[in-house]
């Protein structure tokens, strides 16, 4: 049985977005806001999750992950304040 992968994005301290996927959510949020997680995350401490979705494989995380980066912030807002 393979793992799902979560895309999320999270809002940080200066309320700019980040996207990322993971196999455990709760663990990368950890390292975020302990300041182990993503360099663009490090400065701009506590993240929270605003958004998620769950993936069967990898390549279709990490797919995914590449559209929302593409994505403005109103097209990024829209897809967790309906």
């Amino acid at each position: 049985m393979s793992e799902s992968w979560i895309v999320y994005i999270v809002e940080c301290r200066d309320q700019s977005y980040y996207t990322g996927c993971t196999v455990n959510l709760e663990a990368r949020i950890a390292a975020h806001n302990s300041g182990k997680g993503a360099k663009y995350t490090n400065s701009r401490r506590p993240v929270q999750v605003v958004y998620q979705e769950v993936y069967a494989d990898r390549s279709a995380a990490q797919k995914r992950e590449a559209a929302i980066k593409k994505l403005r912030r109103q097209e990024k807002q829209k897809l967790f304040q309906k």
